[in-house]
């Protein structure tokens, strides 16, 4: 009964959002994964990464203390993305598909 809770636990306190831009010609596109997950010790970890599909990608990582402000620059991160152009392709949160 403790995995199946861990479990769950794990899947409702995830939020992760993948997007993408439209390729100009023949470029690889460029794409951004934005993560926030609940840590063990109640905490919360804000990952980014970005790059281009087959290419070299960026790791940043933010922790926080308390889930308003992880929930805020999730938030910041994924507005901040889609003011650039991106798409979102894939979407798996907390209360729906862009975390709200």
């Amino acid at each position: 009964m403790g995995s199946l809770r861990r479990l769950r636990r794990t899947i409702t306190d995830t939020m992760r959002l993948y997007l993408q831009t439209m390729p100009a010609s023949a470029e690889a596109p460029r794409y951004v994964q934005i993560v926030l997950e609940q840590d063990l010790l109640g905490g919360w970890t804000l990952y980014r990464e970005s790059g281009t599909q087959g290419g070299k990608a960026t790791l940043k990582r933010e922790q926080f203390l308390e889930r308003d402000a992880a929930i805020a620059a999730f938030e910041k991160a994924r507005d901040a993305q889609l003011k650039r152009g991106f798409r979102v392709m894939f979407a798996q949160g907390l209360d729906g598909p862009h975390g709200r």
